[in-house]
């Protein structure tokens, strides 16, 4: 028989009235292992969520991989490269990748009767993928864009039709400069709204053929070529594959391939979000802490209340070892407790935020309109194992006192 994990559990099930000092101390030690728990869980499937939701966003809005001409970077009045079937072919047969399609921009502006805008038409041909688009719709339908004909409709955010006070099936003026200045009257087939607004006060969707006139290029220009992945965990070293073969590499009508991932075309925003990867470690550390703490505060209670019990088991031969053990045991059963009440109050925070969004954000500040979150099993199983690892290992140094006790005088404690 295990008499270490025997006594633990019978002073652990031990409600006889003489024993009440270490109670409110224990039921202390439980609380603070069931808030720390919770707040580390809520506290990372908040951030697991925010970073997932606003990397979902900038990737919808660019894809994993882009290819574009080396002369036009960051710019979104760029020159072409030559896309042509044989090299959407190729680069669709790379494993990683699951889907690509052409793009091509002109930036220009929308005038109104009382207002204009700045905005970049983004032109798309019938390969475009608009899941993004239409998970973010508000009003009217995605159009079937075309590379060889131009249907004049576009798709418009929320905050520039706001700003512009326009509405679904309204005609828009919109002027682009170049040589010239050249006007193209738009129907708005589609409203939607991501709260990016980085992007949302800036994109207007329409086809790829009316965009490269604008642009007066041949055919087979376009701005470039967005890919997206099948692993984001690959990003990196798809992106120095496909880069390996098409950096650098002329077309023969001069323009110059350059790869690019969505990592390096926004290093700003993912700098800031690896930046909440500290935040969490703090209130990990900080959570551990404070729990392993009150846990140590009723460890060394329960020892002093029980030296009668460990001059008794010192005298009938235990070891302090054997002793260490029950104490040990014993907090494992309320640290477990503990954590039993704060995966309840986490996971039932992380449910009820995720089926009704019941907190709120400013979309101007924080780019959502309700508090994201996102978990996993692993991270679940990771925060668990670590928090009740963590607290047991704290508990060792405190569980020393035991050695010091006197069997002689321990008997005679009250």
């Amino acid at each position: 028989m295990n008499l270490p994990l025997f006594l633990s559990k019978r002073i652990y099930r031990d409600t006889s009235d003489g024993k009440q000092v270490s109670r409110p101390a224990v039921l202390i030690a439980m609380i603070g292992i069931a808030i720390g728990l919770a707040v580390m869980i809520i506290a990372v499937s908040v951030v697991i969520g925010f970073k997932t939701e606003i990397r979902n966003k900038v990737i919808g809005f660019g894809s994993h991989i882009q290819i574009s001409n080396f002369d036009a970077v960051r710019s979104y009045e760029t020159r072409p490269v030559l896309v042509n079937d044989s090299m959407m072919a190729a680069l669709s047969d790379y494993e990683e990748v699951k889907h690509v399609q052409r793009y091509s921009t002109k930036p220009g502006m929308i005038k109104t009767d009382d207002a204009f805008q700045g905005m970049v038409l983004k032109g798309v041909g019938p390969e475009f993928d608009a899941s993004f688009f239409r998970e973010h719709l508000l009003e009217g339908e995605i159009p079937m864009f075309s590379d060889s004909a131009s249907s004049n409709q576009v798709v418009i955010s929320k905050t520039l039709a706001n700003k512009l006070h326009l509405k679904l099936g309204d005609k828009i003026y919109t002027y682009y400069i170049q040589d010239d200045v050249r006007a193209r009257r738009l129907t708005i087939k589609g409203i939607y709204q991501t709260n990016f607004s980085e992007y949302d006060n800036l994109f207007l969707l329409t086809d790829i053929c009316m965009v490269n006139r604008l642009n007066g290029w041949e055919k087979g220009q376009v701005s470039g070529v967005e890919i997206a992945v099948k692993d984001y965990s690959k990003l990196e070293e798809t992106t120095y594959r496909i880069a390996a073969d098409t950096d650098n590499q002329l077309d023969y009508m001069g323009g110059v391939y350059y790869v690019r991932n969505i990592e390096q075309l926004n290093p700003q925003i993912f700098a800031w979000l690896g930046l909440l990867d500290l935040n969490v470690w703090v209130i990990l550390i900080l959570m551990v802490g404070v729990a392993g703490f009150t846990m140590i505060s009723g460890l060394l209670i329960l020892i002093i209340e029980r030296t009668n019990m460990i001059g008794v088991l010192k005298a009938l031969g235990a070891n302090d070892l054997t002793i260490r053990k029950v104490f040990l045991w014993f907090s494992v059963f309320l640290i477990g407790k503990g954590m039993l009440w704060g995966n309840l109050i986490g996971l039932t925070f992380y449910f009820i935020q995720m089926q009704f969004g019941v907190f709120k954000l400013d979309p101007e500040t924080y780019y959502v309109d309700t508090v994201p979150v996102s978990f996993s099993l692993l991270h679940f199983i990771l925060i668990n194992a670590g928090t009740l690892l963590a607290a047991v290992l704290m508990l060792l140094g405190p569980s020393f006192l035991i050695t010091k006790i006197n069997p002689a005088t321990s008997m005679r404690y009250e």
